[in-house]
């Protein structure tokens, strides 16, 4: 296997030569488990740590590798392997850390398009679409909508569906499939091109595993059965995983998540929200906050039907995950920065007492 079938490219090489990084292979990680990884190479796979520096030098949970990641690696005998750099990374898929308030988790990185995927039989939300959709335009990744299970309700229900999506969603293809009759693939596997990468973002449950195992035409994920009590979907995938397509795609399949949190700081939001964020403009007030002004121009085109309200109040919902994020973080980082500084200062007092 080359390189480039895993999406090496002139790029990546062009870094790594001008870095000093020449005397390391490239390899891409495939799989991570906490701070154990896989990382496929040219030579094969091999099970690799990062070295102490790169752990030492690590400012938050960003700098470590991450599924899709380009690495420089030595390579060993024995199937063991050392990460020495990560090579740029052309997007990355985050959210806000489950269970903190001030920390990003990498989804994934190297991503060029992301499958949303939603059964339309129990899961299928409107308002989760779009937080999907905001964390793939904040790290430019083209979102591809996909929906499951279309064997479990008729046809006309599914085109109301569809219609729901599109009345909030505007150019983001739909594409309805059944993992069970295989309808829809055809259309699926028009839009996987040689060389590009693909994730799978989606809650459990609702056949992400089932669609890996489709496209790559082997039984690689294990698949679990709706739970009748809960009606939930089983937790099968634990951790990120890489897939080389026969088509020449490379596919990432995820962990089902529970939670999206919002960490937008590059724009995801107002370009998931366009038509919002365009309205905002012609607010009278700079600092609008869209709740009660007079002279709003959101609020005024939700009264008068233009936006749709339970898009607005997703919107608002969202802003607000952004704005406290964003405000936890300059506060950490204030912190941080008061706290380095005392260090520094008794670091100068006690040389001055040894002199």
């Amino acid at each position: 296997m080359k390189p480039e079938d895993l999406g090496y490219n002139e790029s990546l090489e062009k870094y790594r030569v001008e870095h000093n990084l020449g005397g390391f292979e490239a390899g891409r990680v495939v799989a991570a488990h906490k701070e154990r990884y896989i990382v496929r190479t040219a030579e094969g796979e091999f099970e690799a740590e990062i070295t102490g520096h790169l752990r030492f030098t690590a400012k938050t949970r960003e700098d470590f590798p991450a599924v899709g990641d380009w690495v420089a690696v030595s390579p060993f005998d024995s199937g063991l392997a050392i990460i020495h750099a990560i090579l740029p990374r052309s997007s990355v898929l985050k959210r806000q850390a489950v269970g903190s308030s001030a920390e990003v988790q990498v989804i994934a990185a190297n991503i060029d398009y992301a499958f949303l995927v939603q059964a339309v039989d129990r899961d299928f939300n409107v308002n989760r679409l779009e937080r999907y959709l905001t964390i793939c335009h904040a790290s430019n990744v083209q979102p591809i909508i996909v929906l499951t299970k279309t064997d479990l309700i008729d046809r006309t229900r599914l085109e109301g569906i569809i219609q729901s999506i599109k009345a909030r969603i505007k150019d983001v293809p739909v594409i309805a499939i059944s993992n069970e009759t295989r309808s829809g693939f055809k259309e699926l596997q028009a839009f996987i091109r040689k060389g590009k990468t693909y994730c799978l973002l989606g809650s459990s449950g609702v056949g992400k595993s089932s669609l890996l195992n489709n496209l790559s035409g082997r039984g690689i994920m294990r698949t679990d059965a709706i739970s009748r009590s809960t009606s939930k979907g089983r937790h099968v995938t634990t951790h990120r995983e890489v897939v080389l397509l026969e088509s020449g795609g490379i596919l990432i399949d995820n962990p089902g998540m529970r939670e999206v949190g919002i960490a937008d700081s590059s724009g995801g939001l107002e370009t998931t929200f366009e038509s919002i964020a365009q309205l905002a403009q012609k607010c009278k007030f700079k600092d609008c906050t869209h709740t009660a002004e007079a002279g709003c121009a959101v609020l005024a085109a939700v009264e008068a039907g233009e936006i749709d309200r339970a898009s607005y109040e997703n919107y608002m919902k969202m802003a607000r995950e952004k704005s406290h994020f964003e405000a936890t973080v300059a506060e950490r980082r204030k912190k941080d920065k008061a706290f380095g500084k005392m260090i520094r200062n008794i670091k100068k007092d006690i040389r001055k007492r040894e002199e």
